[in-house]
């Protein structure tokens, strides 16, 4: 999973002109599942969202009482490396997805916090007042051991072109 958790003094996100979520100080945190997730990869989500010292003062979210402004956003597993359309060929699909950001949701909610949510599938318009700006990104990839990128690796040797190091002369 992935998430992108901006420290904020407030935040809110409207369906159809209609406020389905808000919250005062806290953190907004845009959620995207990955096709391979599991409910492990929302706990370790869950868990960072509610301990990371994101506050100010160096606290959690938890420990300064904030609210969690929990919004799903597939669009943070678009691979953009080739050619101008995104592929989401990553990202959970919609079932799946959305029980992945329920249980992130129930993790929270089950650790005291306050948690506001957006619409799972709808068109969403999410406002913020960043605070600070203060903005850090969650990969479970990373934890998982699961590779960023499914790109290939440069093998060991490969033939350099004009303008790489070993053109440069040597000293």
């Amino acid at each position: 999973m992935r998430a992108v958790l901006a420290r904020v003094t407030r935040a809110q996100v409207s369906v159809e002109d209609e406020c389905v979520g808000a919250i005062g100080p806290g953190v907004l945190a845009l959620v995207a599942a990955h096709r391979d997730d599991t409910a492990v990869e929302a706990r370790v989500v869950a868990r960072k969202i509610a301990e990371l010292r994101v506050m100010r003062d160096e606290l959690s979210v938890t420990d300064a009482r904030g609210g969690v402004l929990l919004v799903s956003q597939f669009t943070l597993y678009g691979d953009t490396r080739k050619g101008r359309r995104p592929s989401w060929s990553a990202a959970a699909r919609g079932e799946h997805a959305a029980a992945l950001l329920d249980l992130v949701h129930d993790d929270l909610v089950a650790r005291g916090l306050t948690v506001a949510t957006g619409r799972f599938g709808a068109d969403m318009a999410v406002e913020s007042v960043n605070d600070g700006p203060f903005t850090v990104i969650i990969d479970t990839t990373i934890a998982a051991d699961r590779p960023i990128s499914a790109g290939p690796k440069p093998s060991v040797g490969a033939p350099c072109g004009p303008g790489t190091s070993q053109d440069l002369p040597v000293p």
